[in-house]
């Protein structure tokens, strides 16, 4: 049920009056924190304050699909400073995320549909405290990259302010096609900002980024490592390479994909595989780097706070401790590429998400592998 706050809301929605719905995000977030502040942060009687959906049940906020959260408790106004939703009160992580899960879908429609010079004032700290979205604030994806989908890098650069958000969205812009090499402030890592051509080869058409709704909620295709048995082959695996540990890039690998399990080797891509494969007779085959680079990519995509660019950047992180270096060199890396051996490999207990890869660096003799799988 739609309630009358909704229903003014979805109003000013329509009659495009951005700067009053900000105000109503600002506010309602000012609020949620006031009523933890009130409640000593853990609500009432062991009562969170907070109702399934993440909206807060106290002011009537909601936090499900078309509950846009957005009217103060009674009372619940900021109150100045040292009071309850004051300049004077620390804000403690747990404050802050139930805050934002309150107001999500409002910021999730204004990040969509407002101007982007109002859009981009999700992220702005002029509300007072607690009011501005950070990078981990999310309905269903980052608002960060919400924002990224609907306006070019030329019209946002000069709106946003937070040195992370303003990343994030040039790396989410770099995923959509621009070329920012010359239009933006170079990327604190030296992540390109710009696509190799190994880095856009392998992806289906529009599947990037997730695609967001305008009413809330998103669609993305899910890219698993193999997509299926079709071009694989049965191959008897040689016995597993000896472990390498505390390689750097096996820490990066692991990181990339926090729900598998990363391992080095010296030796071949197939001896790398055969210490995470189910058994020494596999269904596998080896495939370009290109190929099983958009897997890699939505591998760090571990949850709805991330984005694609977390995981362009992981996989960069990955690929530059493969070359031994802190940093990535782009003629390293597309040397790395150019020569990697990479082969992938079914397991029949697979979940409906899953990564099997071996990366192979000729040059060096090593080999690593990432093996997982979970249902999302």
């Amino acid at each position: 049920m739609i309630t009358y706050e909704e229903h003014r809301l979805l109003s000013l929605a329509d009659d495009g009056r951005w700067t009053e719905l900000l105000g109503a995000y600002r506010q309602a977030r000012s609020a949620a924190i006031a009523l933890d502040g009130r409640a000593g942060y853990g609500g009432h009687d062991g009562y969170d304050g907070y109702d399934d959906r993440g909206g807060c049940e106290s002011c009537g906020s909601g936090g499900g699909p078309g509950g846009y959260g957005a009217h103060a408790a009674p009372g619940a106004a900021p109150d100045g400073p040292g009071g309850p939703g004051g300049a004077g009160r620390v804000l403690d992580g747990a404050a802050r995320t139930r805050a934002a899960a309150a107001t999500a879908p409002l910021g999730h429609l204004i990040a969509y549909a407002a101007p982007p010079e109002v859009a981009a004032r999700l992220f702005d700290a002029d509300g007072g405290p607690g009011t501005a979205a950070g990078a981990d604030d999310h309905d269903a994806g980052p608002l960060w990259e919400v924002l990224a989908t609907r306006h070019s890098w030329r019209r946002l650069a000069p709106l946003l302010g937070p040195v992370e958000v303003r990343r994030l969205v040039a790396q989410t812009r770099v995923l959509l096609g621009e070329d920012l090499s010359y239009g933006a402030e170079p990327d604190p890592e030296g992540v390109p900002l710009l696509l190799e051509p190994w880095e856009s080869a392998g992806w289906g058409e529009g599947v990037r980024v997730r695609e967001y709704l305008p009413g809330g909620g998103s669609r993305s295709a899910l890219l698993t490592l193999p997509a299926s048995r079709e071009g694989l082959g049965p191959v008897e695996l040689p016995g597993p390479g000896t472990r390498l540990p505390g390689q750097a890039a096996t820490r990066a690998l692991a990181e990339l994909a926090g729900w598998a399990v990363a391992v080095c080797v010296r030796g071949t891509a197939q001896c790398a595989a055969a210490q995470l494969a189910p058994g020494r007779l596999v269904t596998g085959g080896y495939l370009p780097f290109a190929l099983a680079c958009p897997a890699l990519v939505q591998a760090g995509v571990a949850d709805r706070t991330r984005g694609a660019a977390h995981g362009r950047l992981a996989l960069w992180r990955v690929l530059a401790a493969m070359t031994g270096a802190d940093r990535p060199d782009r003629g390293e890396v597309n040397a790395l590429v150019a020569r990697m051996r990479c082969f992938t490999w079914d397991d029949p207990a697979d979940r409906l998400r899953h990564l099997h890869l071996a990366l192979e660096d000729p040059a060096t003799g090593l080999s690593w592998a990432v093996s997982g799988s979970e249902e999302i």
